[in-house]
């Protein structure tokens, strides 16, 4: 019995959330508590309209609010990230769920698909934490994302601004929803006191988050908003209101869905989870580096995998990371996760004891709400800055090549876009790299770029190669082929020296190439040489039997030495061409990409 109570202390003892308890300083409690209850300001607001944004009733943001703050309070590793509905998850999420729910748009099924959802993303990632696989968040490049991010803001502004206005437009795709929002405009179906609401309170959030970044812009125009509906009445100027919110707490419920529904949804969860990773890992790491922590990826995918569990099991909907709140709450003194759990207790008391509180708040304010989230979701200072310093056109077509993936694919498809561009992109650097040769610079130690030394000096009968790349299958016809062009020259070169440092890998298939190469090269008097090959390297080279061709005696442990071992073999001495060097070498494959 002692045992097994002193193993369950243990398991227990894991738990970040009780090693915080164990942790906590009294100093902190006034801070978490004054930034929780700030922090629930923002969130209740936020919350209802990204439940919109993803085709859910208000309430369910809510529920999804409370749930995954818990969840991630006793599984999260950190002190204060704070989780929630997103802005960037709200199109993806409905891109899953509501093909499903049907032309009908039952809500109850909607909100069972979305909360099947999150159990499922929930699963995908902490499966991917166990397996250790938290490098998935990086198969996304920065300027890919930049393009993903500007597609899915315009996607998700064109997609708010009948709301905004004040009616319907039912269309799919970011042109149809033009279309169908300018048709809307031209047949007079926008309603002036809407559009009043919206617009005016997209200008309080902008301005207040520009000139008082310290107030609490979204609760001051939701509170203004809904004092416009009592003074103005709005509900009698055709203005859609939240109306009274459902009372009580939801229970726990496991999500009825049909069997056929569960492929499209793991389909939508592989891509939400990425995304919601490549967020929460890059949020925790800037607010970590603030503070003097450390991230722990693996940690954090537990954590966000909690809190979606959490989510799911009580009507919620797939969560993400929030730079903003997690900004919010760091600004109003938060310590630990205790703020998170303040939060949702506020919100709890709010949902049972007056469900009614945001029972006069406008539709298009909870519009204008998205909008400025979507607005911060791009990045066009960031995409101007990418032009400027990459003049290398290959990145701009990454980042616009994903903006135009989910600006007219769809943000499902989108996602896939980015994905499979940042693969490609790390193939084609390996594919193509940079490949130049070396010589010796008067002055200057060791042996470099002729195009950046073009007068260097050079040992006649000797050429110095460099490959800035691992030596495989994608790249060794290319390999092949600039060694046989350098062994072409008028006179030939006694001998041609890999600088092999960069090289981190031979396969098999490198490793047929270099055989017949070494064997073609022989034939013509030449010799394959090389120089700092790594030792892991080099014990494959002598697994493959290479060394029965290429002779032992050419693996060098510098370029020196192999220069002097040349030197000695043929007693050349340095020279300098007149008209400079003559190799060629490929432009660098772009850092970033």
């Amino acid at each position: 019995m002692h045992r097994i109570t002193a193993g369950v202390v243990r398991v227990l003892g894991w738990l970040p959330g009780l090693r915080a308890v164990r942790s906590y300083r009294r100093a902190w409690l006034a801070r978490d508590l004054v930034a929780g209850i700030v922090l629930s300001t923002l969130l209740v607001p936020q919350g209802m309209a990204y439940a919109e944004l993803a085709g859910l009733p208000p309430i369910t943001g809510l529920y999804t609010t409370i749930l995954c703050l818990l969840g991630y309070a006793v599984l999260g590793p950190s002190r204060i990230l704070v989780l929630g509905p997103d802005s960037s998850l709200g199109p993806m999420i409905a891109a899953t769920i509501l093909p499903l729910a049907g032309a009908g748009g039952d809500p109850k099924r909607a909100v069972a698909l979305a909360s099947m959802l999150a159990i499922i993303v929930g699963a995908v990632v902490i499966a991917a934490a166990v397996a250790k696989l938290g490098f998935v968040a990086d198969l996304i490049s920065k300027p890919t994302m930049i393009g993903y991010m500007n597609g899915l803001a315009l996607t998700i502004l064109i997609g708010q601004l009948p709301k905004l206005f004040g009616f319907k437009a039912d269309a799919e795709g970011l042109i149809r929803e033009a279309a169908a929002f300018v048709k809307g405009l031209a047949d007079g179906e926008a309603v002036a006191a809407a559009a009043t609401v919206g617009i005016c309170g997209i200008a309080v959030i902008l301005v207040l988050q520009r000139w008082a970044p310290r107030l609490p812009a979204v609760l001051i125009m939701v509170v203004a908003a809904i004092a416009a509906t009592t003074i103005f009445s709005l509900a009698h100027h055709d203005v859609a209101l939240v109306g009274v919110l459902p009372k009580g707490f939801p229970p726990l419920t496991w999500p009825g869905v049909r069997l056929t529904d569960l492929g499209p949804l793991f389909a939508g969860a592989l891509g939400i989870a990425v995304v919601s990773l490549a967020d929460t890992i890059s949020t925790a790491s800037a607010f970590a580096a603030r503070t003097g922590q450390e991230v722990h990826g693996n940690g954090e995918m537990i954590g966000i995998g909690a809190a979606n569990l959490a989510a799911g099991l009580f009507q919620g909907f797939p969560v993400s990371t929030s730079g903003s709140r997690t900004a919010v709450a760091e600004r109003s003194g938060a310590k630990t996760q205790l703020t998170g759990v303040t939060g949702a207790a506020v919100i709890i008391v709010m949902i049972v004891a007056v469900p009614g509180l945001f029972r006069n708040l406008p539709q298009p304010a909870l519009a204008a709400v998205v909008i400025t989230a979507s607005l911060s979701l791009a990045d066009i200072p960031g995409t101007v800055r990418l032009w400027r310093q990459r003049k290398a056109e290959f990145l701009l077509l990454l980042s616009i090549t994903a903006f135009a993936g989910v600006a007219l694919l769809g943000v499902l498809p989108g996602i896939a876009v980015a994905v499979a561009l940042s693969i490609l992109n790390v193939f084609r650097r390996s594919w193509r790299p940079y490949e130049t040769e070396l010589r010796r610079v008067a002055g200057v130690d060791g042996y470099h770029d002729v195009n950046s030394y073009p007068e260097a000096q050079r040992l006649p009968g000797l050429v110095i190669y460099r490959f800035d790349a691992p030596l495989i299958f994608a790249n060794a016809t290319t390999f092949r082929d600039e060694v046989r062009r350098l062994a072409r020259a008028d006179p030939p070169p006694a001998w041609i020296l890999i600088a092999a440092e960069p090289v981190t890998d031979v396969d098999t298939t490198a490793s047929d190439m270099l055989q017949e190469l070494d064997q073609a090269l022989n034939a013509k008097g030449i010799s394959l040489a090389f120089a700092e090959l790594k030792d892991p390297v080099r014990r494959k080279i002598e697994r493959y039997g290479l060394t029965k061709t290429i002779d032992p005696r050419h693996f060098f442990p510098t370029i020196e030495s192999a220069v002097a071992a040349f030197r000695a073999e043929t007693g050349a001495e340095w020279v300098t061409d007149p008209g400079g060097g003559t190799a060629t070498a490929r432009p660098a494959a772009p850092s970033g990409a």
